[in-house]
């Protein structure tokens, strides 16, 4: 019988092994400014993620492959818009693509990942700032744990510059972007 759970400084976190992000449980969102005065929200539909718990917490990776082409921020022109090489170019860039090179810190339930994320050809550092929710066995049978992840970007950094003036001044689009992720990850393969 596999353990699904152990201790590590007051947590009870995941077994060490490989997990699978639940594609019925998870949103990859984001928030952008709009105008200068509102918000805009979106989410991919479509994004996978591997995430290797090690026997020590913090020798942790992830992977991560999100679908250009799932974007959704509830109005279809904009969507298509978005699909467009004015933003994800998602023909010629189907996915965008986060790697973890390192758990930099953690304190509690938060641990801070370095990584790199790659839009459109272009990778740049970007720090990710996990929250670990719990663990916990399904009423299937499967180990799972659950987690929430957010950033900011600039994301003309990764060349998405498209934006128009506005006649009082200011932008239309924002540069920075909040990326919010929340997710459930399944045991695949407990470490050997």
């Amino acid at each position: 019988m596999t353990v699904s759970t152990r201790e590590f400084e007051g947590l009870q976190i995941p077994a060490a092994g490989t997990y699978e992000l639940d594609a019925a449980h998870k949103r990859v969102g984001f928030v952008v400014k709009h105008l200068m005065v509102s918000k805009v929200r979106g989410q991919f539909a479509e994004a996978s993620a591997t995430i290797t718990v090690g026997e020590n917490p913090l020798d942790s990776s992830v992977t991560a492959s999100i679908k250009t082409a799932s974007v959704e921020t509830g109005q279809v022109d904009r969507d298509n818009h978005l699909r467009t090489g004015d933003f994800f170019e998602a023909e010629k860039y189907p996915t965008m693509e986060y790697r973890s090179t390192g758990v930099k810190s953690h304190a509690g339930a938060e641990f801070i990942l370095d990584g790199e994320l790659t839009i459109k050809g272009v990778t740049k550092p970007v720090e990710l700032v996990v929250e670990f929710e719990g663990a916990t066995t399904s009423p299937y049978g499967q180990h799972l744990f659950g987690f929430s992840a957010h950033t900011e970007i600039d994301r003309e950094d990764w060349g998405l510059t498209y934006n128009m003036a506005l006649e009082k001044g200011g932008v239309m689009i924002g540069k920075k972007v909040k990326i919010e992720i929340e997710g459930e990850a399944i045991l695949q393969q407990p470490a050997a």
